[in-house]
């Protein structure tokens, strides 16, 4: 059975940081797709991050140089470190695996 449980989400300040966490079980890890989504509130779910199972890494314009996606392979576990979020970071965000899973989401607020 596939899983995939998220983890590290929750409310920072702005100029903060978070790091969130994905492991992946029940499903092939190594040679997918891995990445974030995020929906904030009242938008469409847009990709924040993603990497390819060769290592190439893809960022949203608006996450570029705040974010960084990484994979372990051995854990089966994708992470996305969050730097110098803003209030418009603030949004339900859900690990995607080979284009065809979802985690639950995992909810990141930003705000004074």
């Amino acid at each position: 059975q596939v899983q995939l449980v998220e983890s590290g989400g929750g409310l920072v300040q702005p100029g903060g940081s978070l790091r969130l966490s994905c492991a992946a079980s029940g499903i092939t890890f190594d040679s997918n797709s891995v990445g974030w989504y995020r929906q904030a509130p009242g938008k469409q779910r847009v990709l924040a991050a993603l990497i390819t199972g060769g290592g190439t890494t893809n960022y949203a314009d608006s996450v570029k140089g705040r974010f960084g996606i990484s994979r372990d392979n051995a854990k089966k576990t994708v992470y996305l470190q969050m730097n110098s979020l803003k209030p418009e970071d603030t949004a339900v965000n859900y690990c995607m695996l080979g284009y065809k899973y979802w985690g639950q989401g995992t909810q990141v607020t930003v705000s004074a």
